[in-house]
């Protein structure tokens, strides 16, 4: 039966779109570079008039070929047209290895940033985000385009600098913490990207799928609970096996009925799952996560006594980047290394949910084709294999299979040996770095020189990578995924077969065992490739069959197992740990789904705040959800269901009334219902706002009061923001005992979510409200009987301290609010200190202080007690 095989809607509109490319391809040529430059504006032009991006596509990629041919001295193959195209339709294309995709990435790229819309090409590593700027930046630059390079750790200046070039290169992680950060700005100016429009992302599996386990998170101020890791860390190495349980397929672990009654007899509990108990069981759950799954030099290293994390996809550190929720701190403690504080999440976004903000998204690999259901599902994105320039010639080799690890390795040093005699160039590639490290020794045992590149030796890659291709060479890589650097076997090289690309273990995936492959046969060269497993590599140890296995081939001995049906074992298996690993990022992404949804709404608001230049309306609205919060608020209803009125005219009076002429009392208020005591206090509310609102324009006019409203709003939005994504994390964590009561833990945290975020808009109004009502700079400037009168107000009648020091404290918050304002308005020191101490004899005048009683008070070494209780703001 003849086998019909499926194009793609995108890949027939690519081929047709190359035939249109070709025929413009001989007119093209033939113009002058000043004439190919001019181009760029007359694209520009066209798509102003009313022409569509895809009416000018073919002439657009004939312009950009005769550009790379002319610049980089490199005519991109049809092939590579083809790629273009399909990332220009906002696809995945996938592109073996050494087909070029970086020069594939051009065409796209330039058709986009004729629009002028914001144009990011997404790499995974700087060293790659700056060569492919510089190599590529040439060719923008002949078509009058400019090149931005955005990096970690650059000055905020420098960052908006680069956001603002017509194209933008920079490491996928960078471009989320930027977003992260441009939305707790406390001005629109401060902001530094310009706009999500259109992204190309190079390794697009690596970035989208590999990292979207882990969300990007934003930490700061410092949760100090050391006592609690260590408490943790020390009872779980008093643990045996019979305490806990690995589950090997999800790799999660369990304290057993033994290890429970364990934990309640040394932290003398009479039961571990008590509510108040639950941080330590926390604690307890990620030292035992530390201790008997996370491995040292597999999941982490330690370098300089500091934990750093290793990619297990690529085999690189991950600069920056810490395990969340106390897990860092539980392998700091197992490691003895010093324990950081664990801080508190300030803003946290998936690559998932981030990526999907774009209005446009395309990406480019050598293997995504076993991921197309992900990318369809998840990013909208369809995988489309772009056929190699050359007919691929590589032998791929069938896997030998071994009983045990040692005959595993004993196969693996005579094959190296046996190729290493012949001099053919040969890559081993090991899962973790320990079995670099084991292999290592068996090949200085043999005397086989070698080179080993794994995390430890991640500075010099580029170098190691260099000298793989040439005759003899022995190179063993931990993970060669991703790595961005072509192995170029020499013409010696080829003559021998070529490179000889030699797996020691499956990977969790099959596309990280297919890009290993691909390091071998680029562009039509000769190659071998061939995988050495046992049946004590980790893919089977997951799951429940390793002795039932190795009892039924213990006849083997050392020999390889003969037969297919071991090798399918091992590609179901591998089929398992990849729906596994998809249920997990699903699952992520399930979650912050119910957050983004939230954080969307909240940077929406935050920006409206950011754009406005009357933030009255937005007021107005805290106002009237601050009254029906206020007078709704349970804690001011009797047993009888009546109103304690003299409780709340306090709580008012004293939160919201102390700047005002206006106090509230219980007479007053008695004769409201209570839907009318809500207007009526929300009225009475915006009335005295209005009159602050006014002093604040007659001290610092217009502007100044937007900028004063718009800072007091906006820190009341970020912590309670801050507050909410902490208690949100710490909801999710412990929905999963929902389970236990046979409910489903993600429509739990939904429904709980959605009462979280009610709870926060009514903070941040409330919170909004009393900071607005008690915005010392809306004081009178001049007039002294109501700044007496907001003293007396903020007064403690029952409070016996002398009352000089209240009003000395009262003056050095006002002379701090004003010389904080004064230097906004960007005057001068002397300037700032004449109206400081104009403003100090002032206020001294009016509170009848002395200079003296003044100095003395604020003078430390004089009263040391008096100046710890003042703490004057100054």
């Amino acid at each position: 039966m003849k086998s019909f095989k499926f194009k793609s809607a995108e890949m027939r509109i690519a081929e047709a779109t190359l035939r249109k490319i070709n025929d413009w391809e001989p007119k093209i040529s033939q113009l002058t570079d000043e004439e190919l430059k001019h181009k760029t504006n007359e694209f520009r032009e066209r798509l102003k008039s009313g022409e569509t991006p895809e009416q000018i596509r073919p002439e657009v990629f004939a312009v950009s070929r005769e550009a790379t041919k002319r610049v980089l001295g490199k005519r991109p193959y049809d092939v590579q047209m083809i790629g273009g195209i399909i990332l220009d339709l906002g696809s995945v294309a996938e592109m073996k290895t050494g087909e070029g995709k970086t020069i594939t990435s051009i065409a796209p790229v330039y058709q986009n940033a004729l629009t002028g819309n914001s144009v990011i090409v997404s790499t995974v590593n700087e060293y790659l985000a700056e060569r492919d700027a510089e190599e590529m930046g040439l060719v923008f630059n002949f078509l009058g385009l400019s090149v931005g390079i955005n990096k970690a750790q650059m000055a905020t200046d420098l960052k908006r600098a680069a956001y603002a070039c017509d194209v933008v290169y920079s490491v996928h992680s960078e471009l989320g913490f930027d977003y992260l950060r441009d939305n707790m700005v406390m001005s629109k100016e401060e902001k530094v990207q310009r706009g999500l429009d259109y992204i190309l992302l190079d390794e697009v599996d690596s970035i989208l799928i590999d990292e979207a386990k882990t969300p990007l998170i934003i930490s700061g101020g410092d949760n100090d609970e050391s006592n609690l890791y260590t408490a943790a860390d020390l009872f779980v190495r008093t643990l045996n096996q019979d305490d806990y349980f690995i589950d090997e397929e999800t790799k999660s672990v369990y304290l057993t009925d033994k290890g429970i009654e364990k934990a309640n007899k040394y932290f003398n509990f009479t039961n571990l799952y008590d509510i108040q108990n639950s941080e330590l069981v926390h604690r307890i759950q990620n030292a035992l996560r530390a201790h008997k799954v996370m491995k040292l030099d597999v999941e982490y290293i330690v370098r300089n006594d500091k934990i750093e994390l290793v990619d297990s996809f690529t085999g690189r550190i991950m600069e920056g980047r810490a395990y969340s929720e106390g897990l860092q701190q539980a392998i700091q403690a197992k490691e003895r290394v010093e324990v950081e504080n664990e801080t508190k999440t300030l803003a946290t976004i998936t690559y998932q949910n981030f990526f999907r903000l774009f209005k446009k998204i395309s990406g480019m690999t050598g293997t995504a084709l076993t991921e197309e259901k992900e990318f369809i599902d998840i990013y909208n994105m369809r995988v489309n294999v772009v056929p190699t320039n050359k007919p691929v010639v590589r032998i791929d080799d069938k896997d030998e299979i071994y009983v045990d690890m040692h005959s595993k390795w004993k196969a693996v040093v005579k094959e190296v040996k046996r190729v290493y005699k012949r001099k053919q160039p040969i890559l081993i590639g090991t899962a973790q770095v320990d079995d670099s490290e084991v292999l290592h020794e068996y090949l200085l045992n043999e005397g086989i020189p070698h080179t080993v590149l794994n995390a430890k030796q991640d500075a010099s890659e580029a170098e190691i990578i260099a000298q793989a291709g040439q005759l003899g060479a022995v190179t063993i890589a931990t993970n060669m995924a991703g790595r961005g650097t072509d192995i170029k076997p020499s013409k010696e090289a080829l003559e021998v077969g070529g490179l000889y690309v030699l797996g020691t273990e499956k990977a969790e995936s099959r596309r990280i065992d297919n890009q290993l492959k691909g390091r071998s046969g680029r562009q039509g060269d000769v190659g071998y490739t061939k995988f050495f497993l046992s049946l004590d590599d980790q893919l089977i140890l997951r799951f429940s069959v390793q002795d039932h296995w190795k009892e039924i081939f213990k006849s083997y001995g050392e020999d390889p197992i003969a037969g297919e049906s071991i090798r399918k074992a091992f590609l179901s298996a591998q089929k398992k740990i990849e729906g596994f690993n998809y249920d997990s990022r699903k699952s992520v992404l399930n979650f912050d789904d119910v957050i983004r949804q939230q954080r969307d709404l909240i940077y929406e608001q935050r920006d409206l705040i950011l754009n406005r230049d009357d933030l009255g309306s937005i007021i107005r609205k805290m106002i009237a959800v601050a009254a029906e919060q206020t007078v709704n608020n349970p804690y001011f209803v009797k047993k009888n269901n009546t109103l304690d009125l003299e409780g709340f005219c306090n709580y008012v009076n004293n939160n919201f009334m102390q700047l005002t002429n206006k106090q509230f009392t219980p007479d007053e208020i008695r004769k409201f219902d209570r839907e009318d005591l809500i207007n009526y206090i929300r009225d009475n509310w915006n009335k005295e706002y209005e009159k602050l609102r006014q002093n604040l324009i007659n001290k610092f006019g217009v502007g100044g009061l937007a900028e004063s409203e718009r800072e007091i709003i906006l820190r009341v939005f970020d912590l309670a923001w801050q507050d909410h994504i902490n208690v949100m994390d710490k909801l999710r964590r412990s929905t999963h005992l929902v389970q236990y009561a046979q409910k489903n833990p993600y429509q739990v945290y939904t429904k709980l979510g959605s009462k979280k975020f009610k709870e926060l808009t009514n903070t941040i109004a409330i919170g909004g409200t009393v900071n607005l009502m008690k915005n010392y700079d809306a004081m009178p400037a001049t007039n002294s009987l109501d700044i007496q009168w907001v003293f007396k107000n903020m007064m403690n009648k029952n409070d016996s301290n002398d009352n000089n020091l209240k009003k000395i404290n009262f003056i050095n918050h006002l002379l701090a609010s004003e010389h904080e304002h004064l230097i906004k308005r960007g005057l001068s020191l002397e300037e700032i200190e004449n109206v400081i101490a104009s403003k100090k004899e002032q206020l001294l005048r009016e509170f009848k202080i002395t200079e003296k009683e003044f100095e003395k008070a604020n003078n430390p070494i004089e009263n040391n007690a008096l100046a710890e209780e003042i703490k004057p703001a100054l």
